[in-house]
């Protein structure tokens, strides 16, 4: 069976590159095609046949600047001569052509956000500085046009796949797509092996939050909880947002800023020494509060987005209702009248282990491969 793999870009590592890694080991065989490709920066690729077109000669800073060149991109890259094509998008990669014979299976991590969830907040800040004014002007003039072909492009693929039930519930609203929840794969075994000793809760220290420091993350309610609260705070991380985070935080000697990381496993013990992982963003998924309960840790988290798959509330964490650092503080007073058995919080993280997602993929692509050949019986 011939399969490609397609993806948006590969010019960094992250949660959505962590889910083309489970799928290249599935099949590694399979070229992954995309946009740009900076081996430098997404260093876990090295013995993929990674494939890329004319946009790779762009710099990856003019990624934003350039969705309509992708999506011109993808929708005339024809992969009709493979047997399955499985698109990894939370952007333009879906709208590849495929032929009658194909099965084009599509894991989306969100509808495309720049056009739909987060059209708003871009055009408020669309981070280019100076060039805002240009960038928007730009966007609203052709929101209209991009959001037709980016809505064509989704009804391309045979199968829909998303990564929580509330992409789940995106997709549908956006796309007007079925779809079916496959959670993205996390290496907990591997988080786990790497944890030196069980530490008990009792004598765990302080919060923690990791990730890129950008502005939509909102690890500045974060911080301006936990300088009202008192508790130590460890800020793990770099990006836009780092020396504004830094001025905020003042002289609290409280709050620990730690330079960026290259795998979580080279931050474990600091995770596995908090007393919980604050999350106060609204994500597609979430794969810091997976790590973060797969080595003992809760989770104190917004109650939207994919946290709601994610966090069961008095068994690994609870919830905030509001983005804001007087709901944040009520949560964390919340956390400490709770006890929770690290043990316990660890086997909540098991539904999203890497076997767990390979079983379910494999099932479904199975499923679907069926169909293909009785249709064509």
């Amino acid at each position: 069976m011939k399969v490609a793999l397609v993806c948006d870009w590969l010019t960094e590592t992250g949660g959505a590159e962590k889910v083309i890694l489970a799928l290249h080991k599935m099949y590694p065989q399979a070229p992954i095609y995309t946009s740009q490709y900076r081996p430098k920066r997404a260093t876990w690729f090295h013995d993929a046949n990674v494939r890329t077109g004319w946009l790779n000669w762009l710099p990856v800073r003019l990624r934003r600047l350039v969705p309509f060149l992708r999506q011109w991109y993808f929708s005339r890259l024809d992969l009709s001569n493979y047997d399955l094509v499985i698109s990894i998008t939370g952007a333009e990669a879906k709208a590849v052509k495929t032929g009658d014979n194909t099965l084009h299976v599509s894991y989306m991590h969100a509808p495309t956000q720049y056009y739909w969830t987060l059209y708003d907040d871009y055009l408020k800040n669309p981070g280019f500085g100076v060039l805002n004014p240009i960038v928007r002007f730009g966007l609203k003039l052709l929101i209209k046009p991009l959001r037709k072909a980016d809505y064509e492009g989704a009804q391309r693929p045979d199968v829909v796949v998303a990564n929580s039930s509330y992409i789940q519930a995106e997709i549908n609203k956006y796309y007007k797509r079925d779809s079916v929840v496959i959670w993205p794969a996390v290496d907990v075994a591997k988080l786990r092996k790497v944890t030196t000793k069980t530490i008990k809760t009792s004598t765990k220290n302080g919060f923690i939050i990791y990730g890129r420091q950008v502005s939509w993350k909102r690890i500045d309610l974060v911080i301006e909880a936990v300088l009202r609260t008192g508790d130590s705070l460890v800020v793990i991380g770099y990006g836009p947002e780092h020396n504004r985070l830094v001025q905020l935080a003042g002289d609290n000697t409280n709050i620990k800023f730690l330079p960026k990381y290259q795998g979580v496993e080279e931050i474990i013990e600091y995770i596995q020494s908090a007393k919980a992982f604050i999350f106060p963003s609204l994500e597609p998924f979430g794969i810091s509060p997976v790590e973060s309960l797969a080595v003992g840790t809760p989770v104190i988290s917004l109650k939207k987005g994919g946290a709601l798959d994610i966090v069961e509330t008095g068994k690994n964490g609870v919830f905030f209702t509001e983005q804001t650092s007087k709901d944040i503080i009520r949560a964390i007073e919340r956390f400490k009248k709770t006890k929770f058995n690290p043990k316990q919080v660890s086997e909540t993280a098991d539904k999203f282990s890497v076997q767990s997602f390979k079983k379910e993929f494999e099932t479904l692509i199975d499923k679907h491969l069926k169909k293909v050949v009785q249709s064509e019986d």
